[in-house]
């Protein structure tokens, strides 16, 4: 019998029990690491003159803390709340990966169907190619496709219509299923067969499947919803960065970091299962607790299962900034990324659009969930969540054992 990622994990969960320290992790330790991650964060944004954030610490069915910092725009000083809405850039997919896993669960769409099923214009260079990648290679990345193909034409004048035609000019990289290529655009073509294999429209299908019934209030999708947001962040470009003369109790030197306030583009609104979804952080710490597993109404577990399970290793995430200390394996599922850390795993998504980057991730074995949502272009931001994981053992009831 084949176990899912959920099982393997809540065995590698017990097992790993026995290494830990019987006395638990003391209620002081969790304080204390709350605390200190809490001033790493404020130091970290301030350093970097980030414009404002906000993040999020979930653990089981309980929001731990939320946390916010600046303002929605440097100019008119209003300050990010935990309804602040944000861009969520990629993080986008595993919302997107949900709906459409979730049509599969209720034999509404099939994932082993070619996606030239719901997309027949989508042809490529060597003939039968395209014909031969599936849904589920659509959603895992796994097309053999040149990582972010035409990506590019996302900041042209381009209709999806046009940028599909030109794949008609492009040479897989290999068979599907057989090597790893991050996508964009291929990932906007689940739109179509989402809303082939049933009545409704994505957006509908997020507002009444997921939105709703998980009160993720504030959470959207796309330029126009986005733009009627009152409490919503400004993207923020760097525009320069400079050495100030100074140097930290370290020795580093510090640098000034300035920052300009730019219009929201609207590329990558192109493809909404790609990168359409706009959110709160407190949308986003209902959105963990239910990919914990307390919302099965919404999420169940066999969803859950199939979208976590590692389908792909995707070796390049193991040289990651900030990551590779700590950082055993990598693989994606459906939606979703899975690292590997030393004593537990990881299940996890970044995102980057312009002016906005944001996080989000949560370890099963731990019961622990964390985002992380950024107004500017800062790998700050990589560095919190890679911080946050490499300690967050510290917020479960067991300490590890000293070696």
């Amino acid at each position: 019998m084949r176990l899912s990622f959920f099982a393997i994990f809540s065995l590698l969960s017990t097992l790993l029990s026995s290494a830990y320290a019987a006395t638990g992790a003391p209620e002081e330790q969790q304080a204390q690491f709350l605390k200190s991650f809490n001033q790493h964060v404020k130091a970290l944004l301030s350093e970097r003159s980030i414009p404002g954030g906000a993040y999020a610490i979930i653990k089981d069915d309980q929001v731990v803390v939320v946390k916010t910092f600046g303002h929605l725009d440097m100019k008119s000083k209003k300050p990010v709340t935990p309804d602040t809405v944000f861009r969520l850039a990629s993080v986008s997919k595993p919302f997107a990966a949900t709906i459409t896993t979730m049509l599969a669960h209720e034999k509404r769409l099939d994932l082993d169907a070619p996606i030239t099923q719901y997309v027949p214009d989508f042809h490529l260079a060597t003939p039968g190619a395209a014909e031969k990648i599936k849904v589920r290679h659509v959603l895992s990345h796994t097309t053999g496709l040149v990582p972010n193909a035409y990506d590019n034409l996302l900041h042209e004048r381009w209709s999806m219509e046009k940028v599909i035609r030109r794949f008609e000019q492009v040479e897989p990289l290999c068979q599907p299923e057989k090597c790893y290529g991050y996508q964009n655009i291929a990932y906007g073509f689940l739109e179509p067969a989402i809303e082939q294999s049933q009545p409704q429209s994505y957006e509908t299908l997020l507002e009444q499947r997921l939105f709703k019934p998980l009160g993720m209030d504030n959470a959207s999708v796309g330029l126009k919803q986005f733009s009627q947001a009152e409490n919503r962040a400004k993207p923020h470009v760097l525009i320069n960065k400079k050495n100030t003369g100074k140097k930290d109790a370290n020795g580093k030197a510090i640098k000034a970091y300035v920052w300009r306030t730019v219009k929201v583009t609207p590329d990558y609104y192109k493809v909404p299962t790609a990168a359409g979804i706009n959110a709160s952080i407190t949308d986003l710490s209902k959105w963990l607790i239910a990919n914990l597993g307390y919302s099965p109404e919404v999420l169940t577990p066999a969803l859950i299962a199939d979208m976590t399970e590692p389908r792909i290793r995707t070796r390049k995430d193991l040289k990651r900034r900030h990551w590779r200390t700590y950082l055993k394996d990598a693989h994606y599922g459906y939606g979703w990324r899975i690292y590997q850390l030393k004593d537990y795993p990881v299940v996890y998504h970044s995102g980057w659009v312009q002016g906005f980057r944001a996080d989000i991730g949560y370890s099963p074995t731990l019961g622990v969930g964390f985002a992380v949502l950024i107004n500017a272009e800062s790998n700050a931001i990589s560095e919190i969540s890679a911080e946050f994981w490499s300690q967050a053992y510290k917020l479960t009831d067991e300490a590890p054992a000293k070696t």
